[in-house]
């Protein structure tokens, strides 16, 4: 299946969503330390449920780390910033698709390890600046599991 990466994420109630999709779509999430909230937060319990159980969460102490875990994965960059449009892409399983955090995005050092084409961007209006994280990952995760015919999918 495919690997979410939150890098750095702040804003407990979107992690605890995402730890929900990827319980319901069998997502591995990976979470890169430090995080802005320990992961027994109560917003962060309560948005992702009774989900926890059943989601695969690996907790990584620094993104170096983490890339080392996923190095034989294809990786994509989610930024506004980037060059290419994420429904452009053929996403293949196992892919891995990194988020920054809700209020900086990815760090200039780790969006410099993507080549341009791995910077992947979801459309918006002129006037925007960003969604809302667990949105994002929500659209990205969608579109590459509807590529590959939503296997294990009801």
């Amino acid at each position: 299946m495919f690997n979410i990466v939150l890098h750095q994420p702040e804003i407990p109630p979107n992690t605890g969503n995402i730890i929900r999709l990827c319980a319901n779509t069998g997502m591995q999430l990976h979470l890169v330390k430090p995080l802005g909230f320990p992961l027994q937060d109560k917003q962060l319990l309560r948005a992702g449920l009774d989900y926890h159980e059943f989601a695969s969460v690996k907790v990584h102490e620094n993104w170096n780390e983490c890339c080392l875990t996923l190095q034989n994965h294809r990786t994509f960059a989610i930024t506004t910033k980037g060059t290419q449009r994420y429904d452009k892409i053929a996403f293949q399983p196992g892919d891995v698709f990194v988020f920054g955090s809700e209020t900086r995005g990815l760090p200039a050092p780790v969006m410099e390890t993507f080549a341009e084409p791995h910077r992947i961007r979801i459309p918006m209006v002129a006037a925007s600046r960003s969604l809302n994280l667990s949105n994002t990952v929500a659209i990205i995760a969608y579109e590459a599991w509807r590529q590959i015919g939503f296997p294990d999918g009801d």
